[in-house]
């Protein structure tokens, strides 16, 4: 049974990719998920403000005192102190070595320069792809949805004009129009989307006044939005596909692939259940497969993928979504 697929102009042994997580921020755990039998790893992300915050801290250190003995200073030479960026570079350096699979390097960032500072960081220690994580809450109500975009797709065109390797976007769902966006970012070099981020609203804590801050892993009914996404552009999108956020079975990464998806990005069952529950999703993909007298993964991808116009997809999602209402409506009459 051939399983293989290609994502980011890589050769991947099947369509499970392990995605940004806890168990993808160190190298243990990125051996661990390699060896479980993940095709491609996305590194945990490296977050702007955290470099930054570990890299004023550490001048703080430094400079605290350094006065104190003037008449020394001169017999000492300068020190050039390592930036805490180098730790998660080593870290991708060396899982790039050794895990046998493609590491993706994964970006968070909140200004410019950062952005293409630690993209040039990342493909030089050995990123097969950098994938752009877009959190972004726009906070200012003065601020267009066209600037938000123009925005995010000029980081876009500096990072592609920095690197070689190929660039991901993980998108939001959350703009005005996800379909023209998703076109515009192919349009400017990317070379694949994922779909979705997850957006983490801090809740209130009523007795305390304060924020609640938690994690709620994805359910298998939130696959839902990225699927619809991924079978209305699929079939009118020059860059490649993936899902994130909601993959928790092996016929949910059929799902992907039926929608049009070329790869199931997976985070929240492993962090539940293991690293090893991907040999499971694997094995329930092959059976599900082999039901169905599949012979690779080629002859199915992309077969529930809304074709036609514009119009017609609309008229579509607006007669299921009228038929689910209904439904919902006489169940609870009933």
């Amino acid at each position: 049974m051939d399983m293989r697929t290609n994502y980011l102009g890589l050769e991947l042994a099947h369509p499970v990719v392990a995605s940004a997580s806890p168990l993808t921020a160190d190298l243990e755990g990125i051996l661990r998920v390699a060896d479980a039998g993940a095709s491609a790893i996305v590194m945990a992300s490296v977050f702007e403000e955290d470099i930054q915050a570990q890299e004023l801290a550490e001048a703080a250190l430094w400079e605290t005192g350094e006065n104190s003995h003037p008449e020394a200073a001169g017999y000492f030479p300068v020190m050039h102190h390592a930036s805490p960026l180098d730790g998660r570079l080593a870290v991708l350096r060396s899982a790039a070595e050794r895990a046998g699979v493609p590491i993706i390097a994964s970006l968070n960032g909140c200004t410019p320069a950062g952005w293409l500072r630690f993209a040039k960081d990342m493909e030089q220690a050995g990123a097969a792809a950098i994938e752009l994580n877009f959190w972004h809450v726009p906070t200012n109500p003065d601020e267009t949805g066209a600037q938000v975009e123009e925005r995010c797709i000029q980081v876009l065109r500096d990072v592609r004009a920095q690197v070689k390797v190929p660039v991901s976007v993980k998108l939001s769902p959350f703009f005005s129009s996800p379909g023209n966006m998703v076109k515009r970012l192919s349009e400017n070099g990317a070379g694949g989307i994922v779909l979705f981020n997850s957006f983490y609203e801090p809740g209130l804590r009523s007795l305390t006044e304060s924020a609640e801050v938690d994690f709620v892993p994805s359910s298998a009914y939130e696959l839902r939005l990225p699927l619809m996404w991924a079978a209305l552009l699929s079939e009118h999108c020059q860059a490649d596909l993936a899902i994130s956020g909601g993959v928790h079975s092996g016929m949910d990464v059929a799902k992907c692939l039926l929608a049009g998806a070329d790869v199931a990005m997976v985070a929240s069952v492993l962090l539940q259940k293991g690293a090893n529950y991907i040999s499971t999703l694997l094995n329930e993909l092959r059976e599900w497969m082999s039901m169905q007298n599949l012979g690779s993964v080629k002859e199915f991808k992309g077969r529930m993928a809304v074709r036609g116009t514009a119009a017609q997809a609309e008229d579509f999602l607006r007669t299921q979504y009228r038929h689910i209402l209904s439904a919902h409506l006489t169940d609870i009459a009933g």
